[in-house]
């Protein structure tokens, strides 16, 4: 997985984590404590507010705002923990209640139920052991405020039994609360444990699509792109259009191929060529939805894969096929071979005698040649890919070429753009494919060998949807009715070759995945173009 796919570690959330409830506490405490202090001082509230001790009632409402609004700034810097935060608003909410019930009364003046909600709301936020002792706390406050105003104000404001029933409140109010905020974050929990995995299993379906060799493309019913991978816009030559642009932007062709498919569920699949030098393509349609209003999705293939597997088992019978007639033919063949040599060291042979063992000598030679090409072929290995850096390699190539083939180094030249293209491909196998290209150059030139000039191109080209290799040389070219059966076995235009210099470039292109394909040139002379496949391109 590439860097700027790797999925980013998400945490779930927790307790200590859930600073948005916090803040609505907050702001409930600063409501009521705004509150008390406007209805008191503006003498707009009940009566009862202060009546029995008014100094007393004024300094605990600024002090009680005071300090909730003094939370604040801990509250905005999130620090410290919101257990702690939540525990000291609770606290301050006893105190400044517990101190102004006297001055309004007592429990009868309904205060204590501002006690009831701030223990119900912090025990969503602290410990279940935390939340007892504060409706113990609370309890307390409340039996002896009681205490207090019933020694001060008399007998008459008596409320034990009304304490008492606001106390056991407390209690079960604080377990209540906690039970529902446990059940709560564990439902919490669970809902961002699977948007946390519907997640993950979107960026991972987005990776492994991204990453297929197939292409995929999804349209909607009025065929907008809804989805491109990597391998669909290399197989159509990387074209400009992105998700949510007309198809016909991405491949004309492939918008025409799709309209009279609509709807209809037999569809088979097309073979198609989007651009004009780009790789031939199997096209497969599924419809989604009812009669395809849903969309469509598109797979592309290149024609190259399904010609591999094939290319599988016309190996494993050659493979066998060779084995069995190498041995037959070369025992025969090695006797005719010595003979000649025997013959070519007699002294009483005529002119016209050495000729004949000159022709035995060559055939032997040229049929030798023919079965090793062909247990060579049988043996190949199955490919193994690495990237390969065009320019780099070439380079080398061509010097290695120029040295066997007797060839100037003018006379073989390259070209990569960009001179940083990369190819995947099994080194030698593909070492091999160019090395018989060029070698078919060399032999089929049959003007002055000085002459020949062959140039390999290479780089990344968007019409041919990716990275490509061509040979090619200023020779005489290949005639039209040849062009049919150049890739054929044993098919040759020369005496002195076996036939089997480009059937085995095409096998071992095959093998690879490799398109190779002659491109006529108007200014005469031969080419043959390699065109690797698209998803490796962006591998």
């Amino acid at each position: 997985m590439t860097e700027h796919q790797q999925s980013h570690v998400e945490t779930l959330p927790t307790r200590e984590n859930t600073w948005v409830p916090l803040a609505v506490f907050f702001s409930y405490r600063l409501g009521i404590s705004a509150l008390l202090s406007i209805l008191f001082f503006a003498d707009l509230g009940p009566k009862f507010l202060g009546q029995h001790a008014p100094e007393l009632y004024a300094f605990t409402a600024i002090g009680y705002l005071a300090l909730v609004i003094s939370s604040g700034p801990l509250l905005f810097l999130k620090r410290p923990a919101v257990s702690t935060q939540a525990s000291i608003m609770v606290v301050v909410d006893i105190a400044a209640i517990t101190l102004m019930l006297p001055t309004c009364g007592g429990v009868q003046s309904g205060l204590g139920a501002l006690m009831a909600l701030s223990i119900a709301a912090g025990s969503m936020f602290i410990s279940g052991p935390t939340a007892l002792l504060m409706a113990s706390i609370a309890t307390l406050s409340i039996i002896v405020q009681q205490v207090f105003t019933n020694l001060t104000l008399g007998s008459a404001y008596s409320a034990y039994p009304q304490a008492g029933l606001l106390g056991t409140s407390f209690f079960a109010i604080a377990v209540l609360a906690h039970v529902l905020s446990r059940r709560v974050s564990r439902s919490e929990r669970l809902v961002t444990q699977q948007e946390l995995d519907l997640a993950n299993l979107a960026q991972l379906n987005e990776y492994i699509i991204q990453h297929m060799q197939t292409g995929i493309l999804v349209v909607d019913h009025d065929h907008k792109i809804h989805l491109m991978n990597e391998s669909a816009w290399f197989l159509l030559g990387m074209p400009e259009a992105r998700e949510g642009s007309p198809l016909a932007h991405a491949s004309s062709l492939l918008a025409e191929k799709i309209a009279p498919q609509d709807g209809n569920d037999d569809t088979q699949p097309l073979t198609v060529k989007p651009t004009p030098g780009g790789r031939e393509l199997q096209i497969g349609f599924s419809h989604l939805g009812k009669a395809g209003r849903g969309g469509t999705v598109i797979f592309l293939e290149d024609s190259a894969s399904v010609t591999q597997r094939a290319q599988q088992i016309k190996l494993a019978s050659l493979g066998r096929l060779t084995a069995s007639i190498a041995h037959e033919i070369r025992n025969p063949l090695g006797a005719i071979s010595h003979a000649g040599q025997l013959l070519r060291e007699s002294t009483n042979l005529s002119q016209q005698e050495n000729r004949l063992v000159d022709i035995i000598h060559g055939n032997s030679d040229r049929v030798n040649q023919i079965i090793e090409n062909v247990l060579q072929l049988s043996r190949r290995n199955q490919p193994h890919s690495q990237p390969i850096e065009l320019q780099s390699w070439l380079l080398e190539l061509t010097k290695d070429f120029c040295l066997t083939g007797n060839l100037s180094p003018s006379q073989l030249s390259t070209l990569v753009e960009p001179a940083s293209t990369r190819v995947y491909a099994d080194l030698s196998q593909l070492q091999q494919i160019i090395v018989n290209l060029c070698e078919n150059s060399v032999r089929h030139f049959h003007r002055d060998p000085s002459k020949l000039h062959i140039q390999i191109n290479g780089g990344t080209r968007r019409d041919l949807g990716g990275p490509y290799l061509e040979v090619i040389d200023n020779g005489p070219g290949i005639s039209t009715d040849s062009l049919k059966q150049v890739y054929e076995p044993f098919f040759t235009t020369g005496n002195a070759g076996t036939g089997l210099g480009l059937y085995i470039a095409k096998e071992l292109s095959e093998s690879n995945r490799l398109n190779l394909e002659h491109v006529t040139r108007p200014d005469g002379g031969c080419c043959f173009r390699i065109i690797f496949p698209a998803w490796q391109a962006g591998s």
